[in-house]
């Protein structure tokens, strides 16, 4: 049973993990604390991937303290031999006498098989202490190892009257910089950021990742990684020279139709050209998806406009929908959120309140599918 240390343990291995929220991916965010006679002595947590997984920075710090101690961590021990070696076999090596984990891997290579190797060794084993709070760490990671979809988040700006551009396509800027800095750190988490080809060509956007410009300097890392920026764009006309193209990361354009010459030059600026139907289709989003799950792609966020964005909500294709709404209005004539041509009340979206926020001068909502 498990009692109040155990709890107080585990919280600290939860607030390890998010360090490494933005720098873990395509691996899991996972925090580890190594505690003997009500003490925690060793602390760790995955940074990137290829580098040591949390129990063996906590083991490492620990040293011969670790033998008899108790390791909490957020996620199952790992049994298996990837680019680091199994963490279970390191905790059984290192003496512990005890694991407590916050939940099972979803990973086929894993689920239950570090737990059963450690229990094998002669260490007792407790598993679901802060279960919530550990998956909520990683909803990407646990929905691609289910063989599922990545987490899809649809990030909107938009008026108080709900319009995200005015008529002629002007719409820089409708929410303020603290909004701004939000969806820097929804893109810094995120493996991918699909947008159409109609945002590139108007706003020129580079979707990178920033951190330098955050006023809270905690992106926990002095190595940058930028998202695959995947853009929609059924006739190639992604200019070469633009930002989304240029910057630094991958960039990844899906076209419908060859083009030869195009696709040359955008391969010599940079980006890699995909021939799949690149299309609001239901079909070809999930293709694409599916696509992007085998590419290891865990959260993607969608920063659109309204025909694309209302493609994912039409489809069902979405977990998150956050929209930073402005004080103030754009008018009648101005662009909506969403296309969603629906002429009866029975084809609404049902969508639930997750979370209600002030963001500077601005609001901060995030909706799931009800």
């Amino acid at each position: 049973m498990s009692g109040a240390f155990d709890q107080h343990c585990m919280i600290r291995a939860v607030q390890l993990a998010r360090r490494g929220l933005y720098t873990t991916d395509p691996n899991p965010r996972v925090g580890c604390v190594i505690a003997k006679h009500g003490q925690i002595i060793a602390e760790g947590f995955h940074a990137r991937a290829g580098e040591p997984h949390a129990e063996r920075h906590a083991l490492a710090a620990a040293g011969e303290q670790a033998r008899g101690a108790t390791a909490y961590v957020t996620l199952e021990p790992c049994s298996h031999t990837g680019r680091t070696g199994p963490c279970a076999a390191a905790l059984i090596q290192a003496g512990v006498a005890r694991v407590v984990a916050a939940m099972e891997d979803p990973n086929p290579q894993v689920a239950g098989n570090g737990f059963r190797a450690l229990r094998e060794a002669g260490i007792a084993v407790e598993i679901g202490l802060q279960e919530n709070d550990a998956r909520a760490l990683n909803p990407g990671f646990i929905r691609r190892m289910r063989g599922e979809r990545p987490y899809i988040r649809i990030k909107a700006a938009a008026s108080l009257d709900g319009r995200t551009a005015m008529a002629s396509g002007e719409s820089q800027w409708i929410t303020g910089p603290a909004a701004r800095e939000d969806v820097q750190r929804l893109r810094a988490r995120s493996s991918a950021i699909i947008t159409g080809i109609g945002t590139v060509l108007a706003d020129r956007p580079s979707y990178t990742v920033r951190p330098a410009q955050w006023t809270l300097a905690d992106y926990g890392s002095d190595t940058v990684r930028q998202p695959l920026r995947v853009i929609l764009d059924r006739r190639l006309r992604t200019p070469a020279d633009a930002p989304v193209v240029t910057a630094e990361g991958r960039c990844l354009i899906v076209g419908g139709q060859a083009h030869p010459g195009r696709e040359s030059a955008l391969q010599a600026a940079g980006a890699e050209v995909m021939h799949r139907p690149a299309s609001e289709s239901g079909g070809a989003l999930q293709a694409l998806l599916a696509e992007l799950a085998r590419r290891e792609c865990n959260e993607i966020l969608v920063e659109c406009g309204a025909t694309l964005a209302g493609a994912f909500v039409r489809e069902g294709l979405f977990d998150e929908l956050i929209v930073y709404l402005a004080p103030t209005l754009l008018g009648s004539d101005a662009r909506g959120l969403f296309a969603l041509p629906f002429a009866r009340m029975v084809e609404r979206v049902p969508l639930q309140w997750r979370d209600v926020r002030r963001v500077g001068d601005d609001l901060g909502v995030t909706l799931i599918p009800a």
